[in-house]
């Protein structure tokens, strides 16, 4: 009984960030491998997009690779970096925002989605593309955690401030350092302490292979600490996703996807230590996951 309760709270959860987990599935297989480690409690995904612009999901979830699509799912352009903001729905609806940099006209768009599933089948009824604000160009990461909007641009690492009625964006501060460009992936893991030490908490992947967290302070943001918590066997991840586990809530999956389509999972026991010693997992194989993929 647990374990179906288990998957089906999953399933609603990307439902909801518009990922298909029923409907029109186009690869579910088993996983195999080293992966024994990764509780089947865990689920985890990507957003992609195909050269034609058709959005794609890619996700492993109760132990099983996926890859789904939705009728009508069509951006028409490829995001040079995109950030899911969140949404909302049920068993048979949903609704989502996402934020996309144009790969050439150097403006960030706010895309939203309207999805809803009819006959057992997901399409999508309505999709609006605005311009929301200019000066990305040359964006190759996003990464989000209220109120902040993190940006890898060049060699440099950028904080937006996202205003909570508008969404408009502002305090933009470039961050310490300037080997950013040797940063694969990034993504926003968790917020962390408080007052005057509080920090935001962001997890990648460097060209070096190491698997990297940043702690960058929330009220100083020129203050950047980091710990290393694998030095090898992460250089190739072009996409790094983050995901729950519902029946180890300290834990975490690690989904990273190569630009040649291979893909590995991995459990972290303890999402808030700063070690990667209990980091295990295993390679999926080559799942075909060659769309330009987005991690969460």
């Amino acid at each position: 009984m647990r374990k179906s309760i288990v998957a089906t709270a999953t399933a609603l959860t990307l439902v909801a960030a518009g990922i298909a987990v029923a409907g029109v599935n186009l690869t579910a297989r088993p996983a195999s491998a080293a992966l024994s480690d990764v509780p089947a409690d865990c689920g985890v995904f990507a957003t992609a997009y195909r050269s034609d612009g058709h959005r794609l999901g890619y996700s492993y979830v109760d132990r099983k690779t996926n890859t789904s699509a939705y009728t009508n799912d069509m951006l028409g352009w490829v995001p040079s970096a995109l950030q899911n903001m969140g949404g909302a729905g049920g068993e048979d609806q949903f609704r989502s925002r996402e934020y996309a940099a144009h790969p050439t006209n150097g403006w960030l768009y706010k895309v939203v989605r309207h999805g809803e599933r009819v006959n057992g089948s997901w399409r999508i009824t309505s999709l609006t593309a605005d311009q929301h604000t200019s000066g990305f160009g040359g964006t190759r990461i996003l990464a989000y955690g209220y109120p902040y909007l993190y940006r890898v641009a060049g060699n440099s690492l950028y904080r937006y401030t996202i205003s909570s009625s508008t969404g408009a964006l502002s305090g933009k501060v470039k961050l310490p350092g300037t080997g950013w460009d040797t940063v694969n992936t990034l993504i926003f893991e968790r917020s962390g302490g408080t007052g005057s030490a509080a920090v935001d908490v962001l997890t990648g992947t460097k060209t070096n292979g190491e698997l990297k967290e940043w702690r960058i302070n929330r009220a100083t943001p020129s203050q950047v600490s980091w710990r290393i918590l694998k030095t090898s066997g992460w250089a190739g991840i072009a996409t790094l996703s983050a995901g729950p586990c519902t029946a180890h809530p300290n834990g975490r999956v690690l989904l990273g996807i190569t630009a040649t389509g291979t893909a590995s999972v991995h459990f972290d026991a303890k999402v808030t230590d700063g070690i990667g010693t209990d980091i295990k997992g295993g390679s999926l194989g080559n799942l075909g996951w060659t769309a330009k993929s987005y991690g969460q």
